[in-house]
């Protein structure tokens, strides 16, 4: 049995199940999880039966698709329904996510007068139930945290309510006890601290910070469970955001406070007529299980927008999606014609993601695209690389503001230069304008996925002129993952990840081209600041205590000093200082420890490196001289 065979969970309800248990069950209630894990499933309509023992059976009804109600999990053995067993079912399944918005699927007009998931009309504030979780339209392991505020926010309090003030406080604690605990010690009781705090967050009208708790709980389960796919800079990065969030809510005051409550519902905000022309379509397999494909187009100003097609399916689905027509008016394109295409768009709504929306007041006929070498795409391939990574750099920041906007796409003419190793895997290498040496790596390593194998293919011609679309992968070097480029013919484009490139494809070289290995030039490749980072890292796995046993780190100190990382250095200094001070009552018994003091001091740490590592990047893009080539 895995996660994604069982039917989501409420927070509040895998909350409140496990709260419900005896001391003596809490203790037990890991190795519960890892056993029911083992155990065979059967799904008959919104009923999941899992086989507890050869006699006994648990059951779990999900009526539309999610576990609304701790009545809705029956066990069949003799202590139910004070077993371990239902807990355990409710820890082992997802975390359900909030009914999502209509609003997507209707025009404004229509959401301003229909009701909302819960039944109340757009105008209330009450949270919508929980419901079967949006698929999320893009490629990062675990739910989104990044969600959003309440549509008035014109009449919002310029400052938090005590009520919000005491759910923020809730939030932190939880974070600050799974940080201390680390992934090792966080298990189903930590993790049920947290699903109670997203839940109270979520009826205070913070939903920014309940979808962040919901996501490091995801990443929390994936790390224990060993999950391939799971990354430990991603459970930094969701247990920063959530700290800081909680933070932040007590502190912000008007505009920046709603911004820290963040959206519960996602806006479409009505655009016109749009004229549109496609540009690629790219496959979307997401660690939770979803699949689907992702279609970019462009406006005649150059503005980017979305058509999507994900739900729960993998990597199956996304490859049989992408032959399927497009959700969007009268259109009977495919998402892979629609990339190569264009669209004349009345009604359109559009998201701040720039996600078009498909309600029925939308109208849309096939019309027209253009050339990746015409306008008004043309365009997009005329603005500096450095350009395009600054503001790929504002979209894709660990900490960027949800309502932002922005695209992480970078459009460059680039020249092939052939395989090299890098920390993560083969990449392949290209310059393009400005000397930038780029390393292009595979957006997706599914085997069914044609990622891989072309830009394998392409790594044998060197020499190669390309016309690329890259996702900009933040690292002390420049460095994409390929998505589509030109054809190596001149005709035509290619999704790489669904379009297969075949060696008769490629021009045969007049002669081989040798290039020397890309200099880091000041980009800050051999920057110390991975001295602090690691320390950041180190935390999340083991827990404080781990980093507390680190002795002296004055000569990474005097290091980061060298390096002109005056402030790394001290954060370090504090960091390990925090984590290693134990103070003793009169009887020389351990204190508890300060769990919010180094809470504190891990937070500032975690963004330091996040800002510095940004700066960084964006260095990277800096024009330098072009390497010699000899022939």
């Amino acid at each position: 049995m895995t996660a994604a065979q069982l039917p989501p969970v409420a927070p509040e309800v895998t909350a409140t199940l496990v709260e419900e248990l005896s001391p003596r069950l809490r203790k037990r209630l890991d190795a519960a999880v890892t056993k029911l894990g083992a155990r065979p499933t059967h799904r008959d309509g919104d009923t999941v039966t899992i086989a507890v023992d050869e006699e006994t059976d648990l059951r779990m009804h999900a009526p539309g698709g999610v576990v609304a109600t701790a009545d809705a999990l029956t066990c069949g053995c003799l202590l139910a329904p004070a077993c371990v067993h239902r807990a355990a079912a409710a820890c082992a399944a997802p975390a359900a996510d909030p009914a999502p918005d209509p609003a997507g699927q209707e025009t404004p007009s229509e959401a301003a007068s229909a009701p909302h998931a819960d039944g109340t009309a757009s105008e209330s504030t009450t949270p919508a139930p929980y419901g079967t979780a949006p698929a999320p339209d893009s490629t990062t392991p675990a739910p989104d945290a990044t969600v959003f505020t309440p549509p008035d926010n014109t009449s919002a309090p310029d400052v938090a309510s005590p009520a919000q003030r005491v759910a923020a406080d809730a939030v932190w604690s939880a974070a600050a006890a799974v940080l201390e605990a680390g992934v090792e010690g966080a298990g189903a009781v930590a993790q049920a601290a947290l699903l109670r705090a997203a839940h109270t967050a979520r009826l205070q009208h913070l939903p920014r910070a309940a979808g962040a708790a919901l996501s490091v709980v995801t990443l929390l389960r994936a790390a224990r469970a060993g999950d391939p796919s799971y990354r430990t800079p991603d459970l930094v990065t969701a247990l920063a955001e959530l700290l800081g969030t909680a933070h932040r809510v007590g502190t912000a005051s008007s505009a920046e406070l709603a911004a820290v409550r963040g959206r519960a519902r996602r806006p479409y905000s009505p655009d016109g007529s749009l004229r549109l022309y496609g540009l690629f379509t790219e496959p979307v397999v997401t660690h939770s299980g979803h699949g689907g494909a992702r279609t970019w187009v462009a406006g005649p100003d150059g503005r980017l927008c979305t058509v999507g097609d994900v739900a729960p399916g993998g990597v199956g689905r996304a490859l049989g999606v992408a032959d399927r027509a497009v959700r969007l008016g009268e259109s009977a394109l495919t998402h892979r014609e629609l990339g190569r295409a264009g669209l004349a768009v009345s009604g359109a709504t559009v998201s701040p993601d720039g996600r078009l929306g498909a309600g029925k007041g939308v109208k849309a006929v096939t019309a027209r695209g253009a050339a990746w070498t015409e306008p008004p795409l043309a365009a997009l391939w005329e603005t500096p690389p450095l350009q395009q990574a600054v503001r790929a750099l504002r979209a894709t920041s660990r900490y960027a503001d949800p309502d932002a906007g922005g695209s992480d796409l970078l459009f460059l003419d680039v020249e092939l230069r052939g395989a090299v190793r890098d920390p993560g895997g083969t990449c392949l290498l290209a310059w393009c304008d400005g000397g930038i040496a780029v390393r292009l790596a595979v957006a997706d390593d599914d085997p069914a996925l044609a990622h891989r194998d072309n830009l394998m293919l392409l790594a044998t011609a060197p020499g190669t002129r390309l016309r690329i679309i890259g996702r900009l992968l933040p690292a002390l070097h420049p460095r994409l993952a390929l998505l589509a480029c030109s054809h190596p013919t001149g005709e035509g484009t290619i999704d790489l990840g669904f379009d297969r490139l075949r060696r008769a494809d490629l021009p045969v070289p007049d002669a081989p081209v040798h290039s020397a290995p890309p200099e880091p030039g000041d980009s800050g490749a051999n920057s110390p600041l991975h001295l602090l980072e690691r320390r950041v890292e180190q935390t999340v796995p083991a827990g404080r205590a781990a980093l507390g046993m680190l002795g002296d780190v004055s000569a990474e100190a005097r290091r980061l000093r060298r390096a002109g990382l005056p402030t790394a250095a001290g954060l370090l200094a504090a960091l390990c200082a925090s984590a290693a001070r134990r103070e003793r009552d009169a009887f020389g018994r351990l204190l508890p420890a300060d769990t919010d003091g180094f809470a504190t001091h891990w937070l500032a740490a975690a963004r330091y490196t996040s800002a510095v590592s940004e700066s960084l990047c964006a260095a990277a893009w800096e024009p330098r001289p072009e390497p010699a080539v000899t022939g």
